[in-house]
C-alpha cells in the first residue's frame, strides 16, 4: 500500500516534491501511527529553501510535529493499543547507552536523529514511531492543536527549563515566528511582562502575539526594556536565528540577566561578545525537549491554559503542501497544518 508523502530529496534549493511511498514496516518495539495532522515547522521550510545548518539523510519525508491514531503495534508493545490517540516526540533514534540518555536528556545525545531529517517524518499517511516516543492525547484536544505539542515543548524548554523565569520578570522575545510567539505565551504563563519584536513585514504575526497579552514592537524595544529602572530586561529570548538579533539581545538584557537562544542560524556573528562578559550575562542555548516537558505541555493544553489556536493559519491537504509552505515562508501566517488524507 502506497501513500503520498512530502519528500525532501536533495540538498539543492527547492528539492521537495510529492512522492508515493510504501507503508512502513514496524519493529517489535514500534507502533505504526496513522497521521491525523502534521505541523509545518520552520526547519521544514529551511530544508526546502536549502539554508539549513544540520545534516539531512536524503531522501527523507518531512514533518516532525504530528499526532494521530495507533494503527498497528509491535509485539513487545504493551502500554498502547490500536486506536489510541497519541502524539510523538521527535527523537526517533537515540543511543540508550549515551550518558545524556541515561540522565533523561536524550534530546542532547550527539547521535540523536530526528523525524523529518534523520528518518522519515510524518508528512504522509503512516509513520513508524518507537513506543518510547509516544504520549497520550486527551479527547478534549483536537489533533489540529495536538500536532503543535512539539513547538510548544521547544518554547517550554527555552522559557521555563532554561531561562527559569519568575513572576514579574520583563522579557523581550526577538522574532514573531511560531517559536517566538509560543515562547511569549509561555513567558506570560510564568507571570512575566512580555514584549515581542519583529520587522515591518511581521505586522500580521505581531497582531497575533497581542492575543497572548504581549506588547509588540517593530524593530526596536529599547525603551520598553529600559522602562522599569533603565538597566534592561531580565531575559531576552532570541527566537529569530539571525546574527543581528544576538547583538540586539546583548544590548537589551540587564546586567546579570539571561539570554535564551533558541533560534538557529548558520551565519557568522561578525561582532564582539564582550557585552556578555561586561554585564555578567548568562547565554543559554536551548535545544529540543524531553519526556517530562511533553507531559507538562499536554496538561497545559488540556486544561485550556495554553491555547494554540491563534497561531494556526490554516489546514491544507498534503497535496497542497506548497501553498502551506509559501504562506509561512512569506510571513502571511504563523503556522500551517497539513492533513495527509
Amino acid at each position: 500500500m502506497k501513500s503520498a508523502a512530502v519528500v525532501n530529496y536533495s540538498p539543492e534549493k527547492g528539492s521537495v516534491e510529492i512522492r508515493e511511498i510504501e507503508k512502513p514496516t514496524i519493529g517489535d518495539n514500534d507502533i505504526l501511527l496513522e497521521v491525523a495532522n502534521v505541523g509545518v515547522c520552520g526547519s521544514d521550510l529551511h530544508q526546502w529553501t536549502a539554508d539549513h545548518s544540520w545534516p539531512v539523510n536524503y531522501p527523507v519525508v518531512l514533518g516532525h510535529e504530528f499526532g494521530g491514531f495507533i494503527a498497528e503495534i509491535g509485539k513487545n508493545v504493551s502500554k498502547w493499543k490500536e486506536g489510541d490517540r497519541v502524539v510523538s516526540e521527535t527523537a526517533a533514534i537515540i543511543d540508550m547507552n549515551s550518558p545524556m540518555t541515561k540522565i533523561g536528556l536524550y534530546n542532547l545525545d550527539p547521535s540523536r536523529k530526528g523525524f523529518g531529517y534523520g528518518v522519515n517524518g510524518a508528512m504522509t499517511r503512516y509513520v513508524r514511531v518507537p513506543e518510547r516516543c509516544l504520549h497520550g492525547v486527551p479527547d478534549q484536544i483536537s489533533f489540529e492543536h495536538a500536532c503543535l505539542t512539539e513547538p510548544c515543548c521547544v518554547a517550554y524548554s527555552a522559557v521555563v527549563e532554561n531561562a527559569r523565569l519568575k513572576p514579574g520578570d520583563r522579557v523581550v522575545v526577538l522574532g514573531p515566528g511560531t517559536i517566538g510567539i509560543l515562547c511569549a505565551a509561555m513567558a506570560r504563563l510564568c507571570g512575566a511582562e512580555v514584549a515581542i519584536v519583529g520587522l515591518e513585514s511581521d505586522k500580521h504575526r505581531l497582531e497575533i502575539a497581542k492575543q497572548y497579552g504581549c506588547e509588540v514592537f517593530i524593530g526596536d524595544a529599547t525603551e520598553w526594556a529600559m522602562r522599569r529602572d533603565g538597566l534592561g530586561a531580565d531575559c531576552i529570548i532570541d527566537a529569530a536565528g539571525a546574527s543581528i538579533t544576538m547583538q540586539m539581545a546583548m544590548a537589551l538584557v540587564r546586567p546579570n540577566g539571561i539570554i535564551s537562544k533558541v533560534g538557529w542560524g548558520p551565519q557568522p556573528l561578525g561582532f564582539s561578545l564582550d557585552p556578555i562578559i561586561q554585564k555578567n550575562v548568562r547565554l543559554q542555548g536551548s535545544f529540543s525537549h524531553n519526556w517530562p516537558i511533553w507531559e507538562r505541555v499536554i496538561a497545559l493544553m488540556a486544561s485550556g491554559a495554553l491555547d494554540v489556536s491563534p497561531i494556526i493559519g490554516g489546514v491544507w491537504s498534503i497535496h497542497d503542501w506548497h501553498t502551506a509552505f509559501e504562506k509561512m515562508h512569506k510571513g502571511e501566517i504563523v503556522k500551517s497544518v497539513l492533513k495527509p488524507y
